[in-house]
């Protein structure tokens, strides 16, 4: 049974920085992508960033350049480092996993195809 539990939500004023994490366990599938999605109040959920097995990684034109997403594959984390954070960042933020082959790319694009989710954790960002 896969888990995924994320943390290190927060608010925080704009300009700041938050890492999220997301503390990953019964996945096994190690060489396809996981990520990150978020949700605001009102609007549908979308993709973030992603990071295939191989390292590379993709993402969202609006986070491109202040977030880095990594992976720790000792301590089964995933990160998400986010600077120069904005309001319109808030939301609530997911981490996700896929259960087949895909890239990096594709899977930033392909909510549907996320087989688990975790609960998720809020991170608001004040102006």
């Amino acid at each position: 049974q896969v888990q995924l539990v994320e943390s290190g939500g927060g608010s925080v004023q704009a300009g700041g920085s938050l890492r999220l994490s997301c503390e990953v366990s019964g996945y096994p599938y190690s060489s396809y992508c996981m990520g990150w999605f978020r949700q605001a109040p009102g609007n549908g959920r979308e993709g973030v960033a992603t990071i295939h097995s191989d390292g590379t990684t993709d993402y969202s034109e609006s986070v491109k350049g202040r977030f880095a997403i990594s992976k720790d594959n000792a301590k089964n984390t995933l990160y998400l480092q986010m600077d120069s954070l904005k309001p319109e960042d808030t939301a609530m933020y997911y981490c996700a996993a896929f259960s087949r082959y895909m890239t990096a790319f594709q899977a930033l694009r392909s909510l549907e195809e996320v087989k688990d989710w975790g609960k998720g954790t809020q991170v608001t960002v004040s102006s």
